[in-house]
């Protein structure tokens, strides 16, 4: 009796590792392994924040309207997002690749009761499709303004650009406001455009 319960238990062990070894539960094991985690683009830029009185600067420039959609690239801790929308009631969406950003400015979203019309997004701005928008903010540095060129130009024309403290070469801005904010006592410089963008004259020998 014990040489036959022996014997049946040594064919269940070599079944159980036939079975372990075939190739149906290895194609499972594979199908069940974790996806590779999708690779974060590095943020271009130090994330320094607004001062909220160059935020409202920003946008009393920009003219918002409550019709307006306003696009925030690189958009930090959401506090121009979160102002177009409390302020003025028109849609706005942050773009950052940042998860920190991006979880600040959920968290700011939510907390001003705003999500109605507020929306962020982890995206790479190099990438977005901007012609929805008609307010465009920036605080990013010139070369990336300048690399923003061609997706700016397909904006609507009178879609308003507004600027912190960085122009863009190549293109004249419609006006340069200097202010010093009260939070900081520095002095800020913003810069705004119209589509469609005015490309600056070329300086050349005068014949």
């Amino acid at each position: 009796m014990q040489r036959v319960l022996l014997t049946a238990l040594l064919s269940l062990g070599f079944l159980a590792s036939q079975f372990l070894q075939s190739p149906v539960l290895a194609q499972e094991k594979k199908g069940k392994q974790a996806a590779p985690k999708k690779t974060v683009k590095k943020p271009d830029v130090i994330y320094v924040p607004t001062p909220q009185d160059v935020v409202d600067k920003m946008l009393e420039l920009a003219k918002v309207k409550k019709t307006d959609v306003l696009y925030d690239l690189g958009c930090g801790d959401g506090r121009i997002v979160v102002t177009a929308a409390k302020k003025y009631g028109c849609k706005a969406t942050g773009f950052d690749v940042d998860p920190m950003r991006i979880q600040e400015s959920e968290e700011n979203v939510a907390k001003n009761k705003v999500g109605k019309l507020a929306k962020i997004q982890q995206k790479d701005i190099f990438t977005l499709d901007l012609s929805k928008a008609n307010v465009v903010t920036l605080y990013l540095l010139p070369s990336l303004n300048v690399r923003l060129i061609p997706q700016l130009e397909k904006l609507k024309p009178g879609s308003r650009i507004v600027s912190h403290d960085f122009n863009m070469r190549s293109v004249t801005p419609d006006k340069v406001i200097r202010m010093v904010s009260k939070e900081d006592d520095i002095e800020h410089t913003i810069y705004v455009w119209t589509a469609p963008l005015k490309k600056a004259k070329k300086k050349g020998k005068n014949k």
